[in-house]
């Protein structure tokens, strides 16, 4: 990405809708390039609702083959639960996806991970180590609820799999005021969403009036999945960019370089 490109963006309000804990480094690239970076989280996490279950299952880490972190929040949630318990059993495999889970378990120690190149379950299912798992142990630390595809993929291939819920994602208690006054005074140019659910939280947060005033912005989203929920809302000014912060702002920098 040039400085030209990068400069597109000075003077630009851009709307960041990660989870608070996670907003920080795309927001921090955003303010250097010279955005007006107005941070609004649409996810809230919090503690999973059945702990005892979740200790039952990190206190028994050792009997699995594999232990996968279904996302960022789902490594950083977990591991700080572990960590609390007990140590890794260096035995036990681990994968992830998306950089941000490896950023995670990196910071436990957990470096040798198995992680693909596209940030989604397809992407992980299709690596050779998530292929031959007939009569393996599985433990897939997540949120609550979610897609399940994952999980049925691995037992279709002969793997024994278990969830457990290490955090809860739920709609964040949040003023939504600010952000329709800086749309009323023309002060935000895009609005960056990643993940599907993100999409439909900052709907029902901004309402009716915020909903107009959205399907007239940019939105950028870094996966098909959370495009194609866009684009059914009835979204049309939809841009779709490479995986991660990385893909956002570099898509929202070449977009507004070719703005002029």
């Amino acid at each position: 990405m040039t400085d030209a490109a990068r400069g597109a963006l000075a003077g630009k309000g851009i709307v960041v809708t990660r989870p608070l804990h996670q907003s920080d480094s795309l927001a921090a690239r955003l303010h250097a390039a010279g955005a007006r970076t107005i941070v609004f989280p649409t996810i809230a996490i919090g503690p999973p609702a059945d702990l005892p279950a979740l200790a039952a299952v990190i206190d028994r880490l050792e009997q699995y083959d594999l232990a996968i972190f279904i996302s960022p929040n789902a490594a950083r949630e977990a591991m700080r639960a572990i960590t609390a318990r007990r140590s890794w059993p260096a035995k036990v495999a681990v994968a992830t996806i998306g950089r941000g889970g490896e950023r995670e378990l990196a910071r436990h120690g957990l470096n040798d991970v198995i992680a693909p190149a596209r940030f989604d379950s397809e992407g992980l299912l299709e690596l050779p180590a998530l292929r031959a798992v007939a009569g393996k142990r599985i433990v897939i630390f997540r949120g609550d609820g979610g897609r399940e595809l994952l999980a049925e993929t691995l037992r279709a291939r002969g793997a024994l799999v278990e969830y457990a819920a290490c955090y809860q994602r739920s709609l964040p208690d949040a003023d939504a005021a600010p952000l329709l006054a800086a749309w009323t005074r023309g002060e935000i140019d895009a609005v960056t969403v990643s993940s599907s659910e993100g999409l439909h939280n900052l709907q029902t947060l901004i309402g009716e009036a915020g909903r107009a005033y959205l399907s007239n912005t940019p939105l950028f989203v870094p996966h098909p999945r959370i495009e194609r929920a866009a684009r059914e809302g009835g979204l049309a000014h939809v841009h779709l960019t490479a995986q991660g912060d990385d893909g956002l702002f570099d898509g929202l920098c070449a977009r507004f370089a070719a703005a002029g």
